[in-house]
């Protein structure tokens, strides 16, 4: 398997920036010369095939605009993972883009991030994760008062979040 190289992408395709959107610029089998490009998987990424291989937009994106696959993962900054625009992408390690997440576990029973009840000191226990360990904030006598002092420590301690703004 030869590398994709961005000279081929832009045979292929033109990707708008402002948008985040590939269109095909050449027929190719069932792909219309003129569509717009991928089809969007299971778990919300716009993949594009070309040469027989799957790609995610968001790495294409990358190539188009900076003429290299990225070597670190890429962050959807608003979380929107078919955002494909290019303000939108940053690159990020692994442990980067995991801060970056902004909703709780869809198992986790207070509804807020970081956390959880403590059965032996009957209150709500505040932890975020830290360098891959867990670190602890403290114990609170409302769940609301532990989700402030978790999202500090965020602020803080994870400088790839970003709170969700109204209309990113």
């Amino acid at each position: 398997m030869t590398e994709l190289t961005q000279e081929r992408l832009k045979e292929l395709l033109h990707y708008d920036p402002e948008t985040g959107i590939f269109i095909n610029l050449t027929q190719r089998g069932k792909v219309k010369k003129g569509a717009v490009a991928g089809t969007k998987n299971s778990i919300g990424y716009i993949c594009i095939r070309i040469d027989y291989n799957q790609y995610r937009a968001h790495r294409l994106a990358w190539l188009y605009t900076y003429g290299e696959f990225p070597e670190k993962f890429i962050d959807h900054m608003n979380e929107i993972r078919d955002d494909n625009r290019i303000i939108n992408l940053r690159l990020a390690t692994h442990q980067e883009n995991l801060h970056n997440i902004s909703a709780p576990n869809k198992n986790n029973a207070s509804g807020f991030m970081g956390v959880s009840w403590h059965k032996l000191v009957k209150k709500w226990h505040a932890q975020i994760k830290l360098n891959g360990r867990q670190k602890h904030i403290g114990n609170f006598d409302t769940v609301e008062e532990a989700s402030e002092a978790y999202l500090a420590a965020k602020k803080e301690l994870h400088p790839f979040w970003k709170e969700k703004k109204v209309g990113w």
